[in-house]
C-alpha cells in the first residue's frame, strides 16, 4: 500500500456535543439510522454512528465483511473523527463488534454497552442449520417483513420504523448479507472478551427470540469482568426501535456514573 493511497473509511455521522461520545454500532441488517431514536433521545450530546462496511451507505466498499475487519474501522473512524472519550454502544452483531474493539484497550474508552448483544461464546442454537436458514432471512422483500414482524420483534412498531427496517436489511451487499450467519454469528471471541478490562453493561430484552436473556446472562456475562445486567421489559431484539426511552435511560445512566 502506498502512502498516497486512501484508506476507504466507512460512513459515518458525528455530531458534536457534550462526552463522553456516545458510539453506535448497529446490528445485521441495520444502518446508522437504527439508532435515530436513541439519539433524538439525547439532545446536547456527543454522538457517533457509523454504517457498517458493507451495508446501508458503505454497502459499495470492498469486504472482508468479517467482524475483525468491522472492529479495524470502526477504530479507524474514530481516529478519523478525533473521538478519545467514548463509550461504544453494540446492537447485536455491532455488540460483538464492540466486544473486539475494547479487547484491543483503545485509549481514552470508558466503557461499553451491549444491546441484545451476539454473545462471545455461540449459543446452542446455532446449528449449520440455523446458519444456512438466516443467510436467506434479508433475501427478499417478504422474507424481510416476515424476519422483522416474526422474530426480531416483540412489539409492534411505527409504520414508517417499519419500513425503514425492510430497506436496511435490503441495503447489505450480498457478501455481507451472509457473513454473520456464516460465520460472524458463529465466532468463539471469548478470548477477546476477556481482554476487556472496562465496565460493561449488558442490556438484554425481555422476550428477544434472536440473542434471549438466558443466552447473554450464560455466554456473554460471565467473560465480562465488570459487568452489569440489565433485562428491558416486552421489547423483543429491536430494542433501539422498540423501547428507544428505556434503552437511553440504562445507557445515560451508566455512562455518567463514576
Amino acid at each position: 500500500m502506498t502512502a498516497t493511497q486512501p484508506v476507504l473509511l466507512p460512513v459515518y455521522d458525528h455530531r458534536p456535543g457534550t462526552g463522553p461520545t456516545l458510539v453506535f454500532l448497529h446490528y445485521w441488517g441495520g444502518s446508522a439510522r437504527t439508532w435515530d431514536l436513541v439519539v433524538e433521545r439525547l439532545p446536547g450530546r456527543d454522538v457517533l454512528t457509523i454504517d457498517f462496511r458493507g451495508w446501508s451507505r458503505s454497502s459499495g466498499l470492498p469486504g472482508p465483511y468479517t467482524l475483525g475487519q468491522l472492529a479495524d474501522d470502526t477504530l479507524a473512524v474514530l481516529a478519523d473523527a478525533g473521538v478519545t472519550d467514548h463509550v461504544l454502544v453494540g446492537h447485536s452483531m455491532g455488540g460483538k463488534v464492540a466486544q473486539l474493539v475494547a479487547a484491543t484497550r483503545p485509549a481514552g474508552l470508558r466503557g461499553i454497552v451491549l444491546v441484545s448483544s451476539g454473545p462471545a461464546k455461540p449459543a446452542a442454537q446455532i446449528t449449520p442449520e440455523y446458519q444456512e436458514a438466516l443467510c436467506h432471512a434479508y433475501d427478499s422483500d417478504e422474507s424481510a417483513a416476515g424476519a422483522r414482524d416474526h422474530i426480531l420483534t416483540a412489539t409492534e412498531l411505527p409504520a414508517s420504523i417499519k419500513a425503514q427496517v425492510a430497506t436496511d436489511s435490503r441495503a447489505g451487499a450480498d457478501a455481507a448479507r451472509i457473513e454473520w450467519p456464516l460465520h460472524g454469528i458463529a465466532e468463539d471471541i471469548t478470548e477477546h472478551t476477556r481482554m476487556i478490562s472496562l465496565p460493561a453493561l449488558v442490556v438484554a430484552g425481555e422476550n428477544d427470540q434472536v440473542e434471549p436473556v438466558d443466552v447473554l446472562r450464560d455466554n456473554l456475562v460471565p467473560y465480562l469482568s465488570q459487568a452489569e445486567f440489565t433485562v428491558i421489559p416486552t421489547t423483543g431484539h429491536l430494542i433501539p426501535l422498540e423501547a428507544p426511552a428505556d434503552l437511553v435511560n440504562a445507557i445515560t445512566a451508566f455512562a455518567t456514573a463514576g
